[in-house]
């Protein structure tokens, strides 16, 4: 089956009709939370796994406001959710690129089928729109682009990921990029 990736400018932070998390709680171990002082791939001290969370009524912000792409996004079949899956799929609000947040006791889960091969066909359609698909497992990254998965390795807050789309006699080509911006520049 294939899957027209929507464009993450459109993306919508609100569950669609009928989603809704049930026993998933994934979102509560692979990311930060700062405001909790909870590091990404430990499970948050206020969760309880498959049941949810235990400060529901008064979470932060951050928490209150979250949606991954299987609540968003109704095309997304039942092995896309995060608690099947092993991985979290969002988008970057400020790159607009997706993102892969992978659980670190299941490092290879975004390699297996049926989601390498499309998470492949969704990089193809990002790159047509300058943005791209980069999975994490814990601050680890890898860019994944047509061509191949390109390991960037542990990635720090001051780190940019970019890249340069060059055309090649086989078609177009992404060059990935990673710089350092220095604190205070954006």
């Amino acid at each position: 089956m294939t899957i027209q990736t929507p464009d993450p400018a459109q993306f919508q932070n609100q569950a669609a009709p009928g989603r809704d998390c049930g026993t998933c709680t994934l979102c509560c171990k692979v990311f930060d939370v700062p405001s909790l002082s909870k590091p990404a791939g430990k499970w948050c001290s206020h969760c309880t796994p498959g049941r949810g969370c235990g400060i529901h009524e008064t979470r932060p912000d951050h928490c209150r406001s979250f949606f991954c792409f299987w609540m968003t996004e109704p095309w997304m079949g039942p092995e896309w959710k995060p608690e099947i899956s092993k991985f979290v799929i969002t988008i970057d609000p400020g790159s607009q690129y997706m993102m892969v947040q992978v659980d670190p006791g299941q490092p290879n889960a975004w390699r297996q089928a049926p989601y390498y091969e499309q998470l492949r066909q969704f990089s193809g359609e990002l790159m047509q729109r300058q943005q791209l698909l980069v999975v994490f497992v814990g601050k680890k990254a890898t860019v994944i682009t047509p061509q191949q998965d390109v390991e960037l390795g542990v990635l720090d807050p001051q780190d940019r990921i970019g890249m340069r789309l060059r055309m090649t006699p086989n078609g177009p080509v992404q060059d990935i990029t990673r710089t350092r911006v220095e604190p205070g520049h954006v």
